[in-house]
């Protein structure tokens, strides 16, 4: 790499938080004094369309003036604004209504192709973008759309191929790209899988495949390679090999773990952006970007994941001295490297450097249902303690302070909450009961920390989101508060005589999958963690 790349980042304001405009300044701050170059919005619907008044409705979608207002102090700090849109899949924001989308719905989250009112939809997306922004790169999306094609389109259609059809697709939202002077980038993945039978791999690559797929994309679009999962150089060397067989000039995305709960993956995020930098540089590949996802509801603050875009932006730029970043990382921050990567504890992460995320699937955890209850080692117990001590010397910092307050007073509750559902059954089972009537203070006690915790957490909230997505939130640690309050009075009325047993606590609990007993996982969907139900 002859000149060192300017990467960017994208930033998710569509999975829960829409981030304030003063939230987002500040970010370009931070960014801007690391080295980046541009920024990425990655709105869904969270946009205003002309004339269509359910697109983001109630969804805290950004008004032209606020984006306007975005771009120009992106352009006095030198970062490029670039819209992030989608123009296929991931729409859930709007295919959720039958009136009015329910004509450009094929099914699921994704766009009816081949309408076209869809088009003048898309159409819209871009103008609005063009009136917002004054770059012209744009992120059009396009990405894990496996369903298309299989709804009401194949009702109107009948089967077709549906590559076919995403190419198809593609060709009309490029020209509309062209009308309004934007050179496009979309996630590679479903041209990629299509060269690869379905599998975003290259282990066999069939070189005549790679050649008739690529022929599908249009000049004018590029192709934008993510992967957050490796921390092995040699799997981003071939895949970005792979990738310069569709298409030369090629794209590509790492990711800062922000959205697997709570608390960050700083550690992970290091290890795979140092493994992905060293490859592109190797490969050539100079346009470099990485993602601040927000998955199941924007849990994590936007600021935890600093470490990880700061080592990114030093390795950018040619540094991979780990010292000497630490030392720049504090001057820049004012918290210390070690202090701020404290943030990482509460998730349970071992030797292994992998992505778990134990603080969140436990604190969602039914105690009586006791679902996660076999990755339990009581063991491990005492390290929210020692999580909780470590991030506390942190929270008075008069920038960042609130959000390692948030994640101590989330260690607090998992003090008691962690194995809570294996104390009461283990005790249950053993008719232990005096122990259960020790436990019943744990409840309440346990109680009272999920609600100090959801006072911080709403603080941290306020500081960087709109109003809107709070609500899920709101669900969601009120019914775990609910929940609580519930099973203790069960308990009681067991104690007291009035059951005479409490059947979920007769149950067994079955082994998650083939983890073994005691090892935390990685499980990041709310619905599945706080009930059995599927919906």
């Amino acid at each position: 790499m002859k000149e060192k790349c300017k990467p960017g980042v994208m930033l998710d304001c569509s999975r829960g938080a829409v981030y304030t405009v003063p939230a987002i300044q500040k970010f370009i701050d931070l960014i801007a004094q690391m080295g980046y170059g541009s920024l990425q919005l990655y709105t869904e619907d969270v946009y205003t369309l002309e004339g269509e008044p359910y697109f983001g409705y109630m969804r805290g979608r950004y008004s032209e003036d606020e984006l306007r207002s975005l771009d120009a102090y992106a352009a006095e700090q030198g970062i490029e604004l670039i819209p992030c849109i989608q123009t296929l899949a991931h729409l859930g924001g709007i295919t959720r209504w039958g009136y009015p989308y329910g004509a450009v719905t094929d099914n699921a989250d994704i766009l009816l192709a081949g309408e076209e009112r869809t088009y003048e939809l898309i159409d819209k997306m871009f103008a609005a973008c063009a009136r917002c922004f004054k770059s012209r790169r744009i992120n059009i999306g396009m990405d894990e759309a496996h369903t298309v094609g299989l709804g009401k389109y194949l009702d109107k259609h009948g089967y077709q191929n549906r590559f076919d059809i995403l190419a198809k697709h593609l060709g009309r939202v490029s020209e509309i790209a062209k009308k309004y002077g934007f050179r496009p980038m979309m996630w590679s993945d479903m041209f990629f899988r299509l060269a690869t039978h379905g599998i975003y791999t290259a282990e066999a690559i069939d070189d005549e495949v790679f050649r008739s797929v690529s022929a599908l994309i249009p000049e004018n679009v590029d192709l934008v390679y993510w992967d957050y999962y490796s921390k092995d150089e040699a799997n981003y060397d071939m895949m970005l090999r792979a990738h310069k067989k569709l298409k030369e000039r090629i794209v590509f995305a790492g990711g800062a773990w922000s959205w697997s709960g709570f608390a960050p993956c700083n550690g992970f995020s290091v290890a795979a952006s140092r493994a992905a930098v060293s490859a592109c540089e190797k490969n050539g590949v100079q346009d470099i970007f990485f993602t601040v996802w927000k998955d199941d509801g924007s849990e994590s603050s936007l600021f935890s994941i600093l470490p990880s875009l700061f080592c990114a932006a030093e390795y950018c730029a040619g540094n991979f001295d780990e010292k000497k970043i630490h030392a720049r990382f504090e001057k820049l921050i004012g918290i210390a490297w070690d202090d701020y990567m404290a943030l990482d504890l509460p998730n349970l992460r071992d030797e292994r450097n992998e992505i778990e995320n134990a603080c969140k699937y436990m604190l969602y955890s039914d105690p009586f249902l006791g679902i996660f209850d076999r990755t339990v080692d009581p063991t491990k117990k005492i390290l929210f303690t020692e999580a909780k001590q470590a991030i506390e010397k942190s929270a008075s910092d008069s920038r960042f302070g609130y959000l390692f307050r948030t994640l101590a007073d989330l260690c607090a509750v998992l003090e008691i909450k962690y194995d809570l559902g294996v104390r009461t059954r283990e005790l249950y089972r053993n008719h232990n009961m005096d122990g259960l009537c020790q436990l019943l203070s744990d409840y309440t006690e346990c109680e009272c920390r999920v609600e100090t915790f959801y006072e911080s957490f709403r603080d941290q909230w306020d500081r960087e989101a709109k109003g809107f997505g709070f609500e899920r939130i709101d669900v969601r640690l009120g019914g775990l508060m609910q929940r609580l309050r519930h099973c203790r009075k069960v308990l009681e009325k067991y104690l007291s005589g009035e059951l005479m047993s409490i059947e979920e606590l007769e149950q067994d609990v079955l082994p998650f999958g083939e983890t073994p007993d005691g090892q935390s996982i990685s499980h990041n969907h709310w619905l599945s963690t706080a009930t059995i139900l599927c919906s």
